[in-house]
């Protein structure tokens, strides 16, 4: 997108994954954290020469633009107020409510402007490097973000443009809320992981959708917690994800996998809503944690 024929202009977006036991936040974004962010961004992520407006709102994936309109309408705004060296104030009132999950992705936007043909991120200056400015953004970065997200682990990716960020935080949150759900079950239950039993199913609509990963503990065939791991675009029945998906578990310490190659429905609970999970017996069933712990834990579960 062109702002001029002497700019360039960029909506980006800076994707952070996070877990917790709590509700993890979105909302306002307060100033004196954005203006941290600001410094962040410009000495690691950002070319020199680039003008830049924030939103001041940390978007869950509820809460991001659908559709063309709304992506081009947000767009200029930011555009505007980047070309003035201003972050753009956003109405929460505004904004769709957010489903609580275990682990879920946060966001933060802005639009870039450059002189045409110039560089807009750290990486395509001639001395830049994309690998550091991650290792930088991860280290300095995250240490700025770390007030919206209080309570919540978190790991933040590389800052993209918007749609390639979006895609790229959507592949990384599946194997990250898989070591999450581990980490989840070992402090909430107080076992080890190698205490972990994973079963992997895939589930069905009229073709392919998604695997499941119901978890048990022990010889128990009860599920205590489940994980969707969805299939994203060009992915299908010969994609190699069931090998991925155990090749998780076991990084994460789980000790037995079992791979399930029946089809089972794509069903959900008929009271709340929720996927069911497939058990070691090979039946779709409700996750369900031991009633002590089961009030201190997110309702829905990625």
């Amino acid at each position: 997108m062109s702002a001029g024929a002497d700019q360039d202009v960029l909506l980006f977006a800076a994707p952070v994954l996070a877990w917790s036991r709590y509700a993890i936040p979105s909302g306002p974004i307060p100033a004196d954290v954005l203006a941290t962010l600001r410094v962040q961004l410009q000495a690691h992520v950002l070319a020199a020469n680039v003008r830049f407006g924030l939103a001041d709102f940390f978007y869950s994936p509820d809460q991001l633009p659908q559709s063309y309109s709304d992506t081009a309408a947000l767009t200029e705004k930011l555009t505007k107020s980047a070309l003035h060296g201003r972050d753009l104030k956003l109405d929460p009132a505004q904004m769709p409510e957010t489903i609580n999950f275990l682990s879920d992705t946060r966001y933060l936007i802005g639009v870039l402007c450059a002189p045409a043909g110039g560089p807009l991120f750290r990486w395509q200056e001639e001395d830049g490097n994309r690998t550091e400015a991650h290792k930088q953004w991860r280290g300095q970065g995250g240490e700025a973000l770390r007030p919206l997200l209080p309570a919540c682990a978190l790991e933040p990716l590389l800052p993209q443009s918007f749609h390639a960020a979006v895609r790229e935080a959507d592949r990384a949150s599946r194997p990250y809320s898989l070591r999450s759900a581990v980490s989840f079950l070992q402090t909430t239950l107080n076992v080890n992981a190698a205490n972990l039993h994973a079963v992997v199913a895939p589930y069905y609509d009229r073709q392919l959708e998604e695997f499941r990963i119901g978890f048990t503990v022990d010889a128990s065939s009860d599920v205590v917690h489940g994980v969707v791991w969805p299939l994203l675009e060009n992915e299908d029945e010969a994609a190699e994800t069931p090998g991925q998906i155990e090749a998780v578990l076991r990084e994460a310490g789980v000790a037995e996998v079992l791979v399930l190659d029946h089809r089972f429905p794509l069903e959900y609970c008929d009271d709340c809503g929720a996927p069911l999970y497939p058990n070691p017996d090979g039946e779709p069933v409700h996750a369900e944690l031991p009633e002590q712990e089961e009030e201190a834990a997110p309702r829905h579960l990625h």
